[in-house]
């Protein structure tokens, strides 16, 4: 059972990350691999149907960039997307609340 879970656990992760990166590239609008300021705020309406409102966009990339590098890099997004529960409103797992605990309780069923 142990086993059965953490493979559970690794496919799920594969699939966030997955979805993760779709979201990233949707947000990238130049393909640079990094959300500048500029593309967060023209991205914000999106990115709120994926987490929540974002009350002030400036305020949320710089608690999202880690390392003060005044762009947001792929795996800063990922940890601010884990701590925000993304979920991509199109992609084929969507469902009103879904979180990775639910992922992992389908996936044992």
């Amino acid at each position: 059972a142990v086993v059965s879970t953490q493979i559970t656990e690794a496919v799920v992760s594969t699939q966030s990350t997955g979805e993760y990166f779709v979201a990233f590239q949707r947000i990238d609008s130049d393909d640079d691999r990094r959300i500048s300021l500029e593309e967060f705020v023209g991205a914000k309406a999106t990115m709120e149907k994926w987490v929540g409102a974002i009350d002030d966009a400036e305020a949320e990339i710089a608690k999202i960039d880690l390392n003060d590098g005044g762009v947001v890099l792929f795996d800063e997004f990922c940890k601010w997307a884990i701590g925000k529960a993304l979920d991509l409103e199109d992609d084929d797992d969507a469902e009103p609340g879904d979180n990775t605990q639910a992922k992992l309780e389908k996936l044992n069923q």
